[in-house]
C-alpha cells in the first residue's frame, strides 16, 4: 500500500519535487484550527519531518472544527494530541511535539535554521511577529496564514524579497483604560470586561490592575465631593498609613453572602461614583440599584419571550440577571473551597458564565448602557473568533501549495491568495495576487531598522519602556537598550537584576529627550533597532506613547460583529469592491488596496504536476 502511495504521489509531483518533499523539515507553528488541517495535510502529501509547536491546550470548544481532537482530549496538549492523531494517516512520519512558547528562549535563530519552511498557523499578533522576525534572522521562508469565518488568506514571507509580516503598519489594537472599566463605562464590552476583573477579585487570581471598585485616581474625579468619598473609604493603618481591604478578604468576611455582594457592586459602589462630582458634569449619571427594589419592580419582562426565543439568545431581564447571579455565586463558593485553589474563568463553565452575563448586564443597565444576550456575552467575553471548518482546510491547503513552490525554488510562482466569502465578478472564491516588495522602512526587515516614538520623557519610566514599548508594541522578548551618546548608557538590561534598580526612573533622569537615539538589542531575535525620541507632552489621555506611521486605533466593534476587539476589513475582490466583515487575516492595514490579477490566466501553484492545467475560471486545489 505504501508503494502505491508513494506512486502517486511521485506521478503527482515529479520525481525531483516528492524527493524534496521526503527529506524537508517542516516546523508547524500553531496546532489549532488551520493547525490541525495543515499538520493532516502535510503528512498525507507525504512530508516526513514534522516538529509542531502550540502552548494551548484542548477546549471544549476546539472540538467541532479541530478534528484531530475529541473530547477525551479535552485539557491536553494541542501539539501532541494534533501529532498521535496525525500519526495514525502514517505512523512512519516523523512527528515531534512541544507543548511550549515559540517565544521561549530555546528556541533561537540555530532552531530556525534546520528547518527548510516554516508554517505559521497562528491566531495572535505576538507570536506572529516574533515568527517573522526568526525567520528573517534565520533566512528560512515563512508561510503566513489566517482564518475568519468564511475569509481567509495565505502568503508567503522571503527575507530580501518579500514584504515581511511588520512591513505595513497595523491597526492598534483596542485597549480599555482602567479609569474607563471602573468608573465611567459606556459600551457594552466595557461591563463584561469588569464582569471578568470582578470574577477574578471574588474567586480567581486577583490582580491589582482588576480592580473593580471605583478608580478614586482617575484625574476627573478628583472633584471636592471625590476627595470627600476617598476619605471615608480609606482606613489609617497602625502607623499613620492608608490601606483598603481588598475586595476578596471582604466578600470571604461577608461568607460571599449574594445580598451584600451585591449592594456593594452594585448600590454602594455606584453611590460614590456619584459623589465624584466631576465625572458626571458631562456624562448621564448611573442610578444605582439595590437587591430589595430589584424584585419590587414589574417581572413581565422576565416571562415576556421566554417561550419565543432560546434562553441563552435573548437579554434577560434585571430581575433574571440578579436571580442568576445570585445562584451562580453560590455554586462558585462551593467550588472555590472544594477546589481549595483559585477559579480559571471559563467561557464553557456554565456558572462562570452566568456570573459574568449577570454582572454584566446589571452594570449596562445602571450606567443607561444596552444589555446583550447570554450567547453574545459569551463571545464577546471569550474572544471568540467566527471559526468554520471549511475555510480552515482550504487555507491549509494553499500553505502546503505555497510550501511546495518553495521547495521546489520556485518562489516566484508564490502568491498571496485571498479566501473571499462570495464570488466576486469572474465567479472566484480564491484571489490571487503578486507578493509585495520589501518596504524599505519597515522598523523589523529594512537594512538598518529605525522608528520614531513620541513620549513624554519627563513621566515615561524605564520599566514601561521595556515592557510596553519594546516588548508590547515592539514585539521584542528580552531587549538591551543603551543611549546612542557615544557613552553607551544602559537603560534596560536583559540580565536579570542589572537595571531594576533604575527601572522607575524616567527617560529624562539620564537626559533624554527629543533628538535623542536609543539603541535596543535583542539577542534572542537577531534583532537591533534605533529608537529616535521626540519629547511630547500633549499625548492624549491615557497614552504613554505614539509611533509615527502607526495606523489610529480601531473603533469598538459593531453590534453586528460583538465577538471581537481587534478588527480589519476583509481584502478587496478584484473587481475593487470591498467586503465589509470582521476578520483576523494577516492584519494587513485595511487602507491599503492590493493588486488584483486582470488577466484569466492562471499560474500553476504546483510547477511538475502532471495534471492538465485549468485554463477558465476554476480554481483547483490539489493535495
Amino acid at each position: 500500500m505504501a508503494d502505491i502511495t508513494d506512486n502517486i504521489r511521485f506521478s503527482v509531483l515529479g520525481g525531483n519535487l516528492a524527493k524534496r518533499v521526503t527529506k524537508s523539515k517542516i516546523l508547524v507553528v500553531g496546532a489549532g484550527g488551520i493547525g490541525c488541517e495543515l499538520i493532516k495535510n502535510l503528512v498525507l502529501t507525504g512530508f516526513k519531518d514534522i516538529e509542531v509547536i502550540d502552548l494551548d491546550t484542548i477546549d471544549v470548544s476546539n472540538l467541532n472544527r479541530q478534528f484531530l481532537f475529541q473530547k477525551k482530549h479535552v485539557g491536553k496538549s494541542k501539539a501532541k494530541v494534533a501529532r498521535e492523531s496525525a500519526l495514525r494517516f502514517n505512523p512512519s512520519t516523523n512527528i515531534t511535539a512541544h507543548h511550549d512558547n515559540i517565544k521561549s528562549s530555546e528556541y533561537g535563530v540555530s532552531y530556525f535554521k534546520q528547518f527548510d519552511v516554516v508554517m505559521n498557523a497562528l491566531d495572535n499578533r505576538a507570536a506572529r511577529n516574533h515568527v517573522n522576525r526568526m525567520c528573517l534572522a534565520a533566512d528560512v521562508p515563512l508561510v503566513e496564514s489566517g482564518t475568519a469565518g468564511y475569509l481567509g488568506q495565505a502568503s508567503v514571507i522571503k527575507k530580501g524579497v518579500t514584504e515581511c509580516y511588520e512591513c505595513q503598519p497595523k491597526p492598534t489594537q483596542k485597549t480599555f483604560p482602567g479609569c474607563t472599566i471602573r468608573n465611567t463605562p459606556s459600551e457594552p464590552i466595557h461591563c463584561i470586561v469588569w464582569a471578568k476583573h470582578l470574577f477574578n477579585q471574588l474567586f480567581g487570581e486577583a490582580d491589582a490592575d482588576e480592580e473593580v471598585s471605583p478608580d478614586t485616581e482617575d484625574p476627573e474625579a478628583m472633584g471636592d465631593a471625590g476627595m470627600k468619598a476617598l476619605e471615608k473609604d480609606h482606613v489609617p493603618d497602625a502607623i499613620g498609613g492608608v490601606m483598603r481591604q481588598s475586595t476578596r478578604s471582604w466578600a470571604e468576611q461577608t461568607g460571599y453572602n449574594v445580598v451584600r455582594l451585591f449592594n456593594k457592586f452594585f448600590c454602594e459602589d455606584i453611590k460614590y461614583l456619584l459623589s465624584m462630582d466631576k465625572l458626571w458634569k458631562k456624562r448621564t449619571p448611573p442610578n444605582p440599584l439595590n437587591w430589595d427594589t430589584v424584585f419590587q419592580e414589574n417581572n413581565e419582562a422576565e416571562n415576556g419571550n421566554e417561550d419565543s426565543e432560546l434562553q441563552d439568545q435573548r437579554i434577560w431581564s434585571i430581575q433574571e440577571c440578579s436571580r442568576i447571579l445570585g445562584k451562580s455565586i453560590e455554586v462558585l463558593k462551593t467550588n472555590l473551597e472544594n477546589k481549595e485553589e483559585e477559579l480559571v474563568w471559563d467561557k464553557d463553565d456554565s456558572p462562570s458564565m452566568d456570573f459574568v452575563t449577570c454582572a454584566a448586564n446589571i452594570r449596562a443597565h445602571i450606567f443607561g448602557i444596552p444589555m446583550k444576550s447570554r450567547f453574545d456575552v459569551k463571545a464577546m467575553a471569550g474572544n471568540i473568533i467566527p471559526a468554520i471548518a471549511t475555510t480552515n482546510a482550504i487555507i491549509a491547503a494553499i500553505i502546503v501549495m505555497q510550501g511546495l513552490n518553495i521547495l521546489n525554488d520556485r518562489i516566484d510562482r508564490c502568491k498571496t491568495i485571498y479566501l473571499n466569502r462570495q464570488p466576486n465578478q469572474r465567479k472566484k472564491l480564491l484571489v490571487p495576487c503578486a507578493l509585495e516588495k520589501p518596504n524599505p522602512k519597515c522598523y523589523v526587515c529594512a537594512v538598518k531598522p529605525e522608528v520614531t516614538v513620541l513620549v513624554n520623557t519627563e513621566t515615561l519610566t524605564l520599566k514601561n519602556l521595556e515592557e510596553k514599548i519594546l516588548k508590547e508594541r515592539f514585539g521584542m522578548v528580552a531587549p538591551d537598550v543603551e543611549v546612542d551618546d557615544g557613552k553607551g548608557t544602559i537603560l534596560v538590561s536583559s540580565e536579570e537584576g542589572e537595571t531594576d534598580e533604575i527601572s522607575s526612573k524616567v527617560l529624562s533622569d539620564f537626559h533624554v529627550t527629543s533628538g535623542t537615539r536609543l539603541k535596543a538589542d535583542d539577542f534572542l531575535q537577531n534583532y537591533e533597532l534605533v529608537i529616535n525620541i521626540i519629547h511630547k507632552t500633549d499625548l492624549d489621555q491615557d497614552v504613554e506613547f505614539e509611533v509615527e506611521g502607526d495606523i489610529p486605533e480601531q473603533i469598538a466593534p459593531s453590534d453586528d460583529n460583538p465577538e471581537e476587539i481587534t478588527t480589519k476589513e476583509a481584502q478587496p475582490t478584484d473587481d475593487g469592491t470591498v467586503e465589509k466583515e470582521e476578520v483576523m487575516v494577516i492584519d494587513r492595514s485595511s487602507s491599503r488596496k492590493r493588486r488584483a490579477e486582470e488577466d484569466d490566466e492562471h499560474d500553476e501553484l504546483l510547477s511538475n504536476t502532471k495534471r492538465s492545467r485549468v485554463e477558465h475560471d476554476d480554481d483547483v486545489i490539489t493535495l
